[in-house]
């Protein structure tokens, strides 16, 4: 952490290069001293600090400089550390300014210039200043700011990309956090330009794109190599291990992820029964030890990149992304998971973002402290994230088609969800529409059986229904089921047009689709079990097909 800054400033310069060296001598091992002779440097400098989350401890100002008067200066630079001590460096003629600047800019102490021995003059006041602001000092947050509106799509779609790329960030609701508006003021901003990121070098972006964050905080380095052995198109549990398997045996292996690693599983609030982790893990956690594992290796990671298409050319795979770039490999194993199902009730579509979310229950769960929330979704995803919740939520319900939830989630969460007292079940009813005015703020609901409705508060509703494949973009002869997920193994010889497509004297690998060499693994292979190891499985198990059809091809 960045020690905290004394700032001095005099237009003087003999005089400044005393005070510093004087400063310097005593405090360079706790503070750091910066200094200045022009007041606009200086202005510059500590909004440049404060966008950075840099803290001021202390202004050591002159009070006559023919720029302005140094009580001038203290009140424009309380605007940016109203918390830093105040101290004017003053003539002995000066002590009547200075003695009113203690009611004007609540000054905390004038000294009389020449302040030799700075043992007797200077250090004891200045001991006294610094002892008495550390004891109530708070560390700024030092990293990533996001300014915005709760209930903004723009807002809410920045703030899951962080979070689903384990970036730490703080976020400021410019409706409740009043060091919001001073941020934006500091930095001649209104708030017609949010949602704004504030980023560790002091730099800003107003109303960014993903892309442009992601180039902003390096996710998209340049790649190492013009021919890949392995091309993972997805970051879930099977993507993940794919790429740990794939670089620890030699291979030169790249990982695509349009959005955030971790998949589905990734947002997850707690993964009880993964093997080897007897209290559970947090999707996050689980996810940020297999990145780590996967880069250490030799994995390289583009994010947040979309694919557009595979063609192939000469026997080798081309990756066409949706920025246009192109990227050869030999083979290709697709890990691109499934979307949660978007549920078109009326009303719902309207507060995507601003009061329904598609998962992202931890990234959005603070907001919903003592308010009631709705779930909707019978599985375990569901009700791990009602889990979640209900340590925020004054009231969290789980809306479900059947009666209750003994044939769609696992029997340790039931348990869970039984004995806690601000979660409730509601069985057999159906969400008719979501109201709000600019944010969701109420549900209709509906009793299937009795078709009886109500209308009730709702400040967040979180959506966990149905597995819909992301394979839409993909073209080629890869074969699909009736559902849009990926033929592989031998399933693939009941399709009438198999044999029109498939040209290989053998027969097609088990993870292996109907293009050679190219492979699916995870929860977008059709006949896939869904769960976090079996798609671990299928990942590192993919990668030891590569290596067979890389033996056929050299």
């Amino acid at each position: 952490m960045s020690l905290p800054i004394i700032f001095c400033i005099d237009d003087d310069a003999h005089v400044l290069r005393a005070l510093t060296r004087d400063m310097k001598n005593k405090y360079r091992d706790t503070y750091r001293v910066l200094s200045t002779t022009i007041i606009q440097e200086a202005f510059d400098s500590l909004l440049e600090l404060k966008n950075k989350g840099e803290t001021v401890a202390m202004y050591l100002s002159d009070q006559r400089m023919p720029e302005m008067e140094g009580v001038d200066f203290l009140e424009q630079a309380i605007k940016y550390y109203p918390n830093a001590k105040r101290v004017l460096l003053t003539a002995y003629s000066d002590t009547d300014a200075a003695i009113k600047a203690i009611n004007t800019v609540q000054l905390d102490y004038y000294l009389v210039k020449p302040w030799d021995p700075p043992e007797e003059k200077l250090y004891p006041v200045i001991d006294g200043l610094l002892d008495d602001w550390l004891s109530t000092y708070q560390p700024d947050f030092k990293g990533i700011k996001v300014l915005g509106y709760q209930y903004s799509g723009l807002s809410h779609d920045i703030k899951d990309f962080l979070a689903g790329n384990l970036v730490p960030y703080q976020w400021f609701d410019v409706q409740l956090k009043e060091k919001a508006e001073e941020k934006l003021a500091l930095n001649k901003l209104t708030l017609k330009d949010l949602p704004v990121v504030f980023f560790e070098d002091g730099s800003h972006l107003v109303k960014p794109t993903i892309a442009q964050i992601a180039d902003k905080i390096g996710l998209n380095p340049e790649l190492k190599n013009d021919m890949y052995d392995v091309v993972i198109i997805g970051a879930g549990p099977a993507g993940l291990a794919a790429g740990v398997y794939g670089a620890s045996e030699g291979l030169k292996t790249l990982m695509i992820e349009r959005r955030a690693p971790g998949g589905q599983a990734g947002t997850s609030s707690r993964i009880e029964n993964y093997l080897g982790f007897p209290t559970g893990i947090s999707g996050s956690e689980l996810t940020r030890r297999a990145m780590t594992q996967a880069t250490r290796l030799g994995t390289e990671f583009l994010s947040p990149r979309s694919v557009n298409s595979i063609l192939q050319k000469d026997g080798y795979k081309k990756i066409m992304l949706e920025d246009g770039n192109c990227i050869d490999t030999r083979s290709i194993i697709i890990t691109t998971g499934v979307d949660y199902r978007r549920l078109e009730t009326k009303g719902i579509p309207d507060f995507a973002g601003a009061g329904v979310y598609y998962g992202a229950a931890m990234t959005e769960a603070t907001a919903c402290k003592d308010k009631e929330v709705y779930v909707v979704g019978g599985g375990n995803s569901a009700g791990q994230a009602a889990m979640y919740l209900s340590k925020f939520a004054s009231k969290v319900y789980i809306i479900i088609r059947k009666a209750d939830l003994t044939s769609t989630m696992s029997a340790y969460l039931i348990d869970q969800i039984n004995e806690t007292r601000n979660i409730f079940v509601l069985g057999r009813t159906e969400i008719v529409e979501a109201k709000g005015d600019g944010q969701l703020q109420e549900l209709v609901l509906c009793n299937i059986d009795t078709k009886k409705q109500q209308t009730c508060p709702a400040s967040a509703l979180y959506i966990f229904i149905g597995a819909k494949p992301f394979t839409e973009w993909i073209q080629l002869d890869i074969i699909k089921d009736d559902k849009g997920f990926l033929e592989t193994g031998r399933d693939l010889k009941v399709y009438e047009g198999f044999t029109k497509i498939w040209k290989e004297s053998r027969d097609p690998y088990l993870l292996e689709t109907s293009c050679p060499g190219i492979f699916a693994a995870g929860d977008v292979r059709s006949g896939a079990m869904n769960r976090v190891a079996a798609a671990v499985g299928e990942g590192s198990m993919a990668i030891s097909f590569v290596h067979k059809y890389l033996a056929e091809v050299k």
